[in-house]
């Protein structure tokens, strides 16, 4: 286990455009080089919207899945992000995490926006998501289940080593409840005493919401690491140090008393 290497990437996303964001994504990520893994926002290439059935793609013929395998690919890193799929007759808003090599692993949103109707058109998933990946073991999760952190709870395998180092949040928060947003991802790192990686889109969607980004990097101890800027398209590359995690981990012992 090395220091992790991870790019943020808070962008304006296309209303309903999966081709312009593609191409706006190609563009934020041209210079990225030496890195490890890079988030995106939630329903990358779509935004976040309602509009599923016309929008939905299948596992075996997604343009989402088969842009970020390219992607992946050509950088050299994992991606992780989510996009509107369609299984049978369902929906989700899944969050999917393609490696260099093409292998992926997804996950589908276990708390679903009430206040948006999001439980009326997707279907809910019901099992947390870690993948491990250079030796980093991460917690994937979507935007509105940084509310609930019982399904984020770290702990201990027999006393030895936490159930993950990272959590992974992908979003379409809007700007009205960014207070909300930047506390809880703070709560996060410090209770589960892992980094906490929020990524988050600005501009204005479809439906008039606007969105400020507010994307942070926050270490065990719950300080930012990350300068990204609210209101910014920007890219920003931050190295998580597992000196940092063990030291916190072995001086704040908290982990072990769960």
């Amino acid at each position: 286990m090395q220091d992790l290497k991870i790019t943020t990437v808070q962008a304006n996303q296309i209303w309903e455009n999966k081709i312009a964001n593609f191409q706006h994504f190609e563009e934020l990520l041209k210079d990225v080089k030496e890195t490890d893994i890079i988030v995106l926002p939630e329903m990358f290439h779509t935004a976040y919207t309602m509009n599923a059935d016309e929008l939905a793609e299948d596992m075996d013929n997604s343009e989402a899945i088969n842009w970020l395998k390219d992607m992946a690919a050509l950088k050299g890193a994992a991606i992780y992000t989510s996009f509107i799929a369609k299984e049978d007759t369902y929906l989700f808003n899944r969050g999917i995490f393609v490696e260099p090599s093409g292998k992926y692993t997804y996950y589908d949103k276990r708390k679903l926006f009430t206040l948006a109707g999001e439980e009326k058109i997707y279907k809910p998933g019901h099992v947390k998501v870690r993948v491990n990946y250079k030796g980093w073991k991460i917690q994937v999760q979507i935007c509105y289940d940084l509310r609930f952190p019982e399904i984020t709870r770290n702990g201990l395998h027999d006393h030895k080593s936490a159930k993950f180092d990272i959590l992974l949040y992908v979003a379409n928060w809007p700007e009205k409840r960014n207070s909300h947003w930047k506390s809880l991802l703070v709560a996060r790192a410090i209770e589960n005493q892992c980094y906490v990686v929020g990524v988050n889109r600005i501009g204005e969607d479809g439906k008039g919401l606007v969105y400020s980004g507010d994307s942070a990097v926050v270490n065990a101890y719950g300080d930012h690491i990350s300068t990204t800027k609210s209101y910014e398209e920007t890219v920003e590359t931050t190295t998580l140090s597992v000196t940092h995690l063990k030291d916190i981990r072995s001086q704040l012992a908290f982990l072990k008393d769960i």
